[in-house]
């Protein structure tokens, strides 16, 4: 069970709260936004828990007065259960965002594992489960660079995710991707095993202790090979940036301008050298962050078997679903709501 800590949540409403009227709060528009959403998304809890808090106890007030002739009394405590229960059930998920960047947009890139146009196919297909989950749950998508491969399919892609809760959402995607199926590739229609893996860095803004040396960077332009106009095509618009230290590669090719694609590029590295940072403190602390795996067999977070039989199965939880046709259509809410459910009840206190 999920419990609701108010006290927890009014302090840190407080101190957002005095950050925001401290002097000087909107020098730093990136810190200011973050601050502001965060602090949105938690007074927005707090009304959903206050809201739900007043209508039980209507609730219990009109069963302590209903007599059992009382038939429109009944009917309306009902109704009023149902509402309350759906709002419980959305009130629930909310509380399962209690990540300090929850709340944020995030990139998702996907790259295919070995396997060439068969993985670079899956991975293709991924990209468009992950689209209709942004459609499906009100997210708007920004596509920042997409690698067509060779014959079929993708060698890379990252999108933009933007909404409430984006990245809340979103992170239980990280790891690899496990395809079974008969190959539309092969002539002799055998059951192919194909791996893509999923990163999701959250959007963190400007961040002060991240600072990157310019010598500390390869720049190349190229062309564009994707639809976006002439000029996208013709001109060497698109960027790929190495950060050399790292071995970290971002790029972008969404905009005509270079300008433009080059401080995308840059948001990215930042993003993902925080998300290094992070995850390093965290290990350093006997963090809950998995290890990195290869793409590869034995590493998935998550199946999808479409031969001999069909299955979305999610090794972490065990929770599987045989609808393999609403998954790939983006509706793997369920999915992620059952990972978020069982990393909360590892932070529950122990009895």
């Amino acid at each position: 069970m999920i419990l609701f800590d108010l006290p927890k949540i009014d302090a840190e409403i407080a101190e957002l709260e005095a950050k925001q009227n401290a002097e000087g709060f909107w020098d730093d528009q990136n810190a200011a936004k973050a601050v502001s959403s965060r602090l949105s998304a938690l007074q927005n809890k707090k009304e959903g828990y206050l809201k739900a808090s007043s209508a039980f106890k209507d609730i219990t007030d009109m069963l302590g007065e209903t007599t059992d002739a009382d038939e429109e009394m009944k009917e309306l405590v009902d109704s009023m259960e149902q509402e309350l229960s759906v709002e419980c059930e959305a009130m629930h998920h909310k509380l399962l965002f209690s990540g300090e960047y929850d709340s944020l947009n995030c990139t998702l890139e996907i790259h295919p594992g070995a396997g060439g146009t068969e993985a670079q196919d899956w991975a293709s297909m991924l990209l468009r489960m992950y689209s209709r989950f942004a459609e499906r749950n009100n997210f708007k998508i920004q596509i920042i660079s997409v690698e067509d491969g060779d014959e079929a399919g993708i060698k890379s892609a990252a999108i933009k995710v933007i909404g409430e809760d984006a990245y809340g959402m979103l992170k239980s995607e990280k790891g690899v991707h496990r395809l079974v199926r008969i190959s539309p590739f092969d002539a002799n229609a055998r059951r192919h095993t194909s791996f893509a893996s999923v990163n999701v860095v959250p959007e963190f803004g400007a961040v002060s202790d991240i600072v990157i040396d310019p010598k500390d960077l390869k720049v190349d332009t190229y062309r564009s090979g994707g639809a976006g106009g002439q000029n996208v095509n013709k001109v060497s618009s698109a960027v790929r940036i190495t950060h050399l230290p790292t071995g970290i590669v971002v790029s972008c090719q969404v905009e005509r301008s270079q300008l433009f694609n080059k401080a995308t590029c840059m948001q990215m590295l930042t993003d993902k050298l925080m998300q290094r940072k992070l995850e390093e403190r965290e290990r350093q602390l006997k963090s809950v962050v998995g290890e990195q795996k290869n793409i590869e067999w034995g590493s998935q977070i998550r199946s999808y078997v479409f031969q001999p039989y069909q299955m979305v199965k999610d090794h972490r939880t065990n929770f599987e679903v045989g609808d393999i046709a609403s998954v790939m259509d983006g509706d793997i809410n369920q999915f992620i709501f059952s990972y978020l459910e069982m990393e909360a009840r590892k932070d529950e206190p122990k009895k």
